[in-house]
C-alpha cells in the first residue's frame, strides 16, 4: 500500500517536513542514505539558528532527527536511485532495488560541493584533497594548507582551520570576500591566515599525497607554487538531482529545482524544500522554513485528492 507522504533527503529540510507532517497525522516515509542532518553534519559550530546561541553542528542534527523520530518520522535508510510519476502518484525506486509508492513527494536531497576538476584534484581526493573542514581539520595539525574560495563557508572553515593547521592560504579569483563581514573580520584578525587575491588554482600538487598548489594571478597571469599538504575546496553548490525529476520539475540555469510559494512544482503532488531549490540563501533556517512549507502544502494537496 503507497504511503501518504514521502520525503526525499534527511537534512533540516525533510527532518522539518516530515515532523510537520507526522503532526497532521499524515502517513509519512523519509528516505535517506547517509547520516540524518546533510550539510550540518559537515558544519564546526552553527551560531545563527534562531534561539540557539552557539550548538555544533552534528548535535543540532541529532536533535532535529530526535524530534522527527519522536512525532512519528519513519526514517528509513535508502539511497534513492530513481523517481517516476504515475496517475496514482510516485514511485521511488532505491539503490537495493527496493521500491517505495506514494501519494505525494517532497524532494529534500540537497546540494553538494561543485569540483572545480583542475588536475590532481580528483587523484587526490582524501589524501589531501578535502571539502569538509570538520571532518579533516585535525589531520593538518602544525601544517600548511589552502582553502579554495571566498564566500561564507569559505572563508568561515579556513578560520576553523587555524585550530590546527600552521598557515591557511586563502585563494580567492577576486580582489575581495564575497563573505559577510563578521566573517570577514574574524579571518582578518587571525594571524594565521594569509589571503592571496584574484588568484585561482590551476594543479593540485603530489602523487600520493597533497605536496603543493599551484595558482596562478587573474590579473598578470603569473604563477606561484604554495607548499601546502591539504586542499579544501568551497567553490559552490550543485544540487542532488535524481534521476527522472529533471522530466518532472523545471529547473533553474544551475539545475536547481524552481518551485512556487508553497514549495510546489509543475508536476502535481510533487514538492522542493531546502537546498536543491532555487533561492537567494541556503541555510539552515531557510531549509526548515521550506520543510514546514511543502510539508503544509503536501497535506492540503493530499487532503484534496
Amino acid at each position: 500500500m503507497p504511503d501518504d507522504l514521502i520525503i526525499l533527503g534527511a537534512g533540516p529540510a525533510g527532518l522539518t517536513a516530515g515532523m510537520y507532517a507526522a503532526r497532521a497525522r499524515v502517513g509519512v516515509r523519509l528516505l535517506e542514505k547517509g547520516l540524518s542532518g546533510g550539510q550540518m553534519n559537515n558544519t564546526e559550530r552553527v551560531e545563527n539558528y534562531p534561539g540557539v546561541q552557539s550548538i555544533e553542528g552534528i548535535e543540532l542534527a541529532a536533535r532535529m532527527e530526535k524530534q522527527a523520530v519522536e512525532f512519528g518520522v519513519q526514517i528509513t535508510s535508502a539511497g534513492v536511485r530513481r523517481v517516476t510519476w504515475t496517475r496514482a502518484g510516485f514511485v521511488i525506486a532505491t539503490d537495493s532495488g527496493v521500491e517505495y509508492e506514494s501519494r505525494a513527494l517532497i524532494v529534500a536531497v540537497g546540494a553538494s560541493p561543485v569540483r572545480l576538476g583542475i588536475p590532481g584534484e580528483e587523484r587526490l581526493a582524501g589524501a589531501g584533497v578535502s571539502y569538509c573542514a570538520v571532518c579533516d581539520g585535525p589531520f593538518y595539525r602544525d601544517q600548511d594548507i589552502a582553502v579554495i574560495g571566498g564566500g561564507d563557508s569559505a572563508v568561515e572553515e579556513a578560520v576553523y582551520l587555524t585550530r590546527f593547521a600552521k598557515t591557511v592560504h586563502i585563494i580567492h579569483r577576486r580582489d575581495e570576500f564575497r563573505a559577510i563581514k563578521e566573517i570577514q573580520e574574524k579571518a582578518f584578525q587571525e594571524p594565521g591566515i594569509r589571503v592571496h587575491w584574484s588568484s585561482v588554482p590551476v594543479e593540485i600538487l603530489g602523487e600520493t599525497g597533497v605536496e603543493g598548489i599551484k595558482i596562478r594571478s587573474v590579473k598578470d597571469g603569473s604563477s606561484e607554487i604554495l607548499k601546502v599538504y591539504g586542499v579544501f575546496f568551497y567553490v559552490g553548490l550543485k544540487p542532488n538531482l535524481v534521476e527522472g525529476l529533471e522530466d518532472l520539475v523545471q529547473t533553474d540555469p544551475g539545475g536547481f529545482i524552481v518551485t512556487d510559494d508553497k514549495m510546489a512544482c509543475s508536476t502535481p503532488g510533487l514538492f522542493a524544500a531546502g537546498d536543491i531549490r532555487s533561492k537567494t540563501l541556503r541555510q539552515i533556517s531557510t531549509a526548515v522554513g521550506d520543510g514546514a512549507i511543502a510539508a503544509y502544502s503536501a497535506q492540503h494537496y493530499l487532503e484534496g485528492r
